[in-house]
């Protein structure tokens, strides 16, 4: 299971999961991904995966005996997040049973597996929180009737509005909330709903009014259509809300509602304070150390920066920090991951010096002098490289290529803008895995070369890493079979597969011992491995009807890593006979470390009864694992006698 958005509130830590570090859908970072950007790459090789018809799932055997009713998912006074229909699932204890939830009747599998696609049921007001509500199981053998009684919490219904009567807004919609620290004149959006023949405004302590537009009237105004006519939003300074007596006022007739926002304190235009980026716990002074940079407050992760960078603060918003990298682009990290610096220090002034290719056997590497640390991005685009370099300016005379390196072809800069540079690199082949490393003194562009492989036992000499996903977290079948258990036993045979084809294989964990989400890629990189490949299962968030065909997919971050997870996908398919979900990318934790090719597998969803129950035959976990191992021979075969 990724670590984005997964049934079970104890599920939901924040997309340092599979993803890194927040756990809802991930969105795709700006700017686009890397297979939005027209990029131009060379044709993948043949596959090399056998064309087969996949037997079907295994028969699900049938289980008798005495009625246990047990529930999965949901657990007790659990708070659900969808309004109108979601899932519940678990198992009766007997296939010969029946079941109804709500009265509603509900499959029963042969091995007393259910899963239920069924309406929310109404919620009753509680004293604090949402509405309470209840799923009333019954289930019946013969003569013998088991009852369970689940209570969950459900969202709070939707406020109606109404035009006529007492005025009545959805108070609860009003932001932003909390605390805020932003420079006076930045802009603060506001919103609300409140009914369409309101009129809504920001008053601050001084009484100056500023209005908010109705959603439909912003609508016509964006050329968007769609918007809520019971949302109100506009722009107001952050002045406005920098007093405590600062009010949302929405007014009809005679009535009158107020509402207070949020807490805003002011910080200067200009001489900002300065902060030093620090890296997480865990992996410190190794050159995997690194800090997550966000585009958005709270967002998914965009950058990953040194640890000891320098960077102006800029603003506030709760526990994130946001953080100029150079006069065009400012970016968010957590409140833990930057230590102000003590007021009037001075700000690095960066400039590159000689930049100078360096071979060695294994890798290739870019060395551009800069005098301090600097924020930086690295790009892929087909044959090319893109080291971008913020709050620096480009001054270097030369830049030295030897004529001969097996790897680079060219190596220039440019000044897009007055304090951002960029270096671009050109490769004579497609690239296979890089590395941005400081030195004391230098940017380190170290960009690895391509093992030699052997057309006829493509793995052999290489090592590859098998990622067996979670503990920690991870979902929980129908029956009781978790995630994590599962993809061990996957794990196991997809090593003894890639063994058996010659390679070398790292596991990264081989109990059921729980292994840092953030550490698994590190501990790959450390055994500088030519692959990783993450094993995990699939459920759904809220509100997803897992009726709808589900089967198997593969996903990546890195463009690099894209043809192996196509290669992958398709053994997947062929193999395990489900529904083909394709190629995503996702921001995944265990697949942005760009040193090697990374992807991650959900080969089945183990919330569903004929999916779990699969899993549990050595056959089906054989299937995955084949699956996999016959993906990373393809696409290792295909870059035989090219080195």
């Amino acid at each position: 299971m990724r670590l984005l958005g997964r049934y079970g509130a104890a599920l939901v830590t924040g997309l340092a999961a599979c993803a890194g570090g927040t756990p809802t859908p991930a969105t795709v970072p700006s700017p686009a991904a890397p297979a939005a950007q027209g990029v131009t790459r060379a044709p993948e090789p043949p596959v090399e995966v056998v064309p087969i018809i996949a037997p079907p799932l295994p028969a699900i055997p049938r289980v008798t005996g005495p009625l246990a009713l047990r529930v999965t998912y949901p657990q007790p006074n659990q708070q659900l997040t969808a309004r109108d229909s979601n899932f519940i699932f678990g198992s009766v204890g007997s296939g010969d049973a029946q079941l109804t939830i709500n009265d509603v009747p509900v499959k029963v599998e042969p091995n007393g597996a259910f899963i239920g696609w069924l309406t929310v049921p109404p919620g009753t007001p509680a004293r604090t929180g949402n509405p309470t509500a209840s799923y009333r199981l019954v289930a019946v053998n013969g003569a013998d009737t088991a009852r369970l009684t689940l209570p969950v919490r459900v969202p709070a219904p939707r406020v109606e509005l109404s035009n006529a009567g007492k005025l009545e807004i959805d108070a609860g919609s009003a932001s932003p909330k909390g605390t805020m620290q932003l420079p006076a004149h930045e802009a603060v959006t506001v919103r609300v709903r409140a009914p369409t023949n309101a009129t809504v405004f920001v008053r601050d302590s001084a009484g100056t009014v500023f209005p908010l537009v109705n959603g439909a009237r912003l609508g016509q105004l964006r050329g968007i259509i769609g918007f809520d006519s019971t949302g109100w939003g506009g722009d107001v300074p952050a002045r406005a809300l920098a007093s405590p007596k600062a009010r949302l006022v929405v007014t009809r007739d005679r009535d009158s509602v107020t509402v207070p926002l949020a807490t805003v304190k002011i910080l200067p235009d200009d001489d900002l304070q300065l902060g030093a980026l620090k890296a997480a716990p865990g992996i410190g002074g190794d050159t995997d150390a690194a800090v997550v940079v966000r585009p958005t407050a709270g967002g998914t992760y965009r950058w990953m920066m040194f640890p000891g960078t320098t960077v102006p603060i800029t603003g506030r918003i709760g526990t994130s920090v946001r953080v100029r990298l150079d006069k065009q682009l400012d970016a968010w990290v957590e409140d833990g991951d930057i230590t102000p610096l003590p007021s009037g220090t001075a700000a690095p002034k960066r400039t590159t010096g000689t930049i100078r290719v360096r071979e060695s056997s294994e890798w290739t590497d870019v060395i551009v002098q800069v005098i301090d640390r600097p924020p930086y991005h690295v790009s892929e685009d087909g044959r090319q490289l893109v080291l971008t370099l913020y709050a620096t300016t480009g001054a270097s005379e030369n830049v030295i290529v030897p004529s001969g390196d097996p790897l680079v072809k060219s190596v220039r800069y440019d000044q897009p803008m007055s304090d951002r540079t960029r270096i671009v690199v050109d490769l004579k082949d497609d690239p296979y895995g890089y590395q941005v490393l400081w030195n004391g003194t230098s940017v380190v562009l170290r960009i690895r070369r391509w093992p030699a492989v052997d057309a006829q036992q493509p793995l052999r000499g290489l090592t590859i890493a098998v990622d067996p996903g979670h503990p920690p977290i991870g979902s929980t079948g129908p029956t009781g079979l978790y995630e994590g258990d599962a993809t061990l036993m996957v794990a196991e045979r997809l090593k003894a597969q890639l063994e058996a084809r010659g390679a070398r294989v790292f596991m990264t964990r081989t109990t059921r011992d729980a292994v840092p989400l953030n550490d698994r890629a590190p501990m790959a990189r450390q055994q500088n491995v030519h692959a990783f490949v993450s094993v995990h299962l699939n459920a759904l968030p809220d509100g997803a009807n897992p009726f709808v065909n589900r089967g198997s997919g593969s996903y990546y971050y890195f463009a690099h890593s894209q043809p192996l997870a196509t290669l992958v996908q398709k053994g997947l398919v062929a193999r395990m006979g489900l529904r083909d979900e394709g190629v995503i990318y996702q921001n995944l934790a265990v697949a942005r470390n760009p040193w090697f090719p990374a992807i991650l597998c959900e080969g089945a969803y183990i919330m569903r009864p004929d999916h779990e129950a699969a899993l549990r035959m050595p056959e089906f976990q054989e299937a995955y694992a084949r699956g996999i191992a016959e993906g990373v021979e393809a696409y290792f075969r295909g870059r035989a006698g090219t080195r």
